[in-house]
């Protein structure tokens, strides 16, 4: 039996490059219910590092996706006066990218993204991805959890010896995550 595709999502990936292969695996499952559209910001786009090369994860996108990667805030700011997504999904989502959401700070391709989505009330679905979520960037992620129409996938703290501020979210829930701010509701819990 074939899946009836869902409408159109925002996908930006932002630069915390040791989740980028996460962030893949929920692009390519969000595809098989949902038309996506890929933005990157411009590191993610532009650096290669010991993860992998930006080149690869931009063909895979596109590949996924059968659209190509917005990663400039020229093709980025139509998204929602134009409707092109129902939604928008920031995953992964830095501190830097989380900081600047928090502090209206319209400067790359992903923030401008979002902006985009929130001006006109669409849900924005951040998984987040921070070494410092719970040190600097503590006081804009909790001014994002009250911030509406910007919903989070649920996270813990994935070390909490070595790294005993970084948060990272539970990718495995971004679908559900997803569905649920697609009904104004937040997924809880939100800390696991």
């Amino acid at each position: 039996m074939e899946r009836k595709q869902r409408g159109a999502v925002g996908f930006a990936l932002c630069g915390s490059f040791c989740t980028l292969r996460q962030a893949m695996e929920q692009m390519e499952a969000l595809s098989k219910d949902y038309s996506v559209l890929p933005i990157m910001s411009q590191n993610a786009y532009e650096t290669d590092t010991r993860f992998g090369k930006a080149a690869d994860f931009i063909e895979e996108a596109e590949r996924l996706t059968g659209h190509p990667v917005l990663h400039t805030i020229v093709e980025t700011e139509p998204i929602g006066p134009k409707g092109m997504a129902e939604a928008m999904v920031v995953c992964p989502c830095t501190g830097n990218t989380l900081s600047k959401l928090a502090n209206g700070i319209t400067d790359t391709p992903v923030t401008m993204a979002v902006k985009s989505s929130l001006r006109i009330g669409l849900p924005v679905v951040l998984c987040v991805a921070s070494n410092d979520s719970l040190g600097a960037s503590g006081a804009n992620l909790a001014r994002l959890m009250n911030t509406k129409n910007i919903f989070f996938v649920p996270m813990s703290q994935d070390d909490p010896v070595k790294k005993p501020f970084s948060l990272v979210a539970d990718f495995s829930l971004l679908g559900e995550t997803l569905e649920a701010a697609l009904q104004k509701r937040q997924l809880q819990p939100v800390f696991r």
